[in-house]
């Protein structure tokens, strides 16, 4: 049987590692760019993922030396849709507008200017290669970064920050970004996905009840009214937080944290 050609290559891979979910983009001829076949695959495995009970953590990262170009322009310039088929309400690769309760970790292997940096920012933790580069050049292009750039971007880095990141469109590099708070950690390019599943290890070992609830909170009591335009209501941040303690003290994983640390062995979480 022949080799498949680099046309037949899934646009996203999907691999489950232990409690963690892997969701590598897989154009790398393109600089992971994003085109709907990308789109629709990292949608589905973020779909996958939160359907899974075994899965804790999710990490995105990128094939090649690129994390991702962002838009497919050739797509653009056919008039070619890049969103996920059959679900838009995903946003822009599968993902800036595609909640999950579990923790996303962006691996960012590379290059990561525009949709890239966009995507990042709608992870909830990111580890960086020291020669990754970010930014949203979009206003040099006469567009705008509306895959949640001009969103998020101020909700995540200092105002005066965001605003110069936006309005001049350079780039800046993975030190800034992690002097700014763009990222979490900055590491060589060969450590950038084993320092993310060990990050992702340590978040994995922890009660999924609290885990989803914490992610929740946080996002939810940001800045009010939450960047995920869930149908979460205007309740004020204590009501949530005490409708997220009642359910969260109320499990069994609650009796079962204390009980093994008494018993000084590993807690076995059910998740309820």
């Amino acid at each position: 049987m022949d080799a498949p050609s680099a046309t037949d290559a899934p646009a996203a891979l999907y691999d489950v590692r232990d409690k963690v979910a892997l969701i590598t983009f897989n154009r790398p001829a393109a600089l992971n760019a994003v085109n709907a076949d990308l789109s629709t695959a990292v949608g589905e495995g973020l779909e996958r993922a939160a359907a899974d009970p075994s899965v804790a953590v999710v990490i995105v990262t990128g094939t090649g030396r690129a994390f991702c170009a962002g838009a497919d322009l050739k797509e653009l310039a056919q008039r070619r849709p890049v969103e996920a088929r059959g679900h838009p309400e995903w946003g822009f690769a599968g993902m800036v507008r595609h909640w999950i309760d579990k923790p996303v970790i962006a691996a960012v292997n590379g290059f990561a200017m525009g949709g890239g940096t966009e995507i990042v920012l709608a992870g909830d933790l990111a580890i960086a290669a020291d020669g990754a580069t970010f930014g949203l050049p979009e206003v040099k292009r006469g567009l705008l970064a509306a895959a949640g750039g001009v969103v998020r971007l101020q909700r995540q880095i200092p105002l005066k920050r965001a605003l110069e990141l936006a309005l001049s469109g350079d780039a800046i590099d993975a030190a800034t970004a992690l002097d700014w708070g763009l990222v979490n950690r900055v590491v060589p390019a060969e450590d950038v996905l084993p320092t993310a599943l060990a990050l992702a290890d340590r978040i994995a070992a922890n009660a999924p009840l609290p885990l989803r609830h914490t992610k929740r909170m946080i996002h939810r009591t940001l800045t009010g009214a939450s960047d995920w335009n869930a149908d979460w209501g205007s309740e004020d941040p204590w009501s949530l937080n005490d409708k997220a303690t009642l359910e969260v003290f109320g499990s069994r994983d609650a009796l079962e944290g204390p009980r093994a640390f008494a018993e000084q062995r590993a807690p076995r979480w059910e998740g309820r």
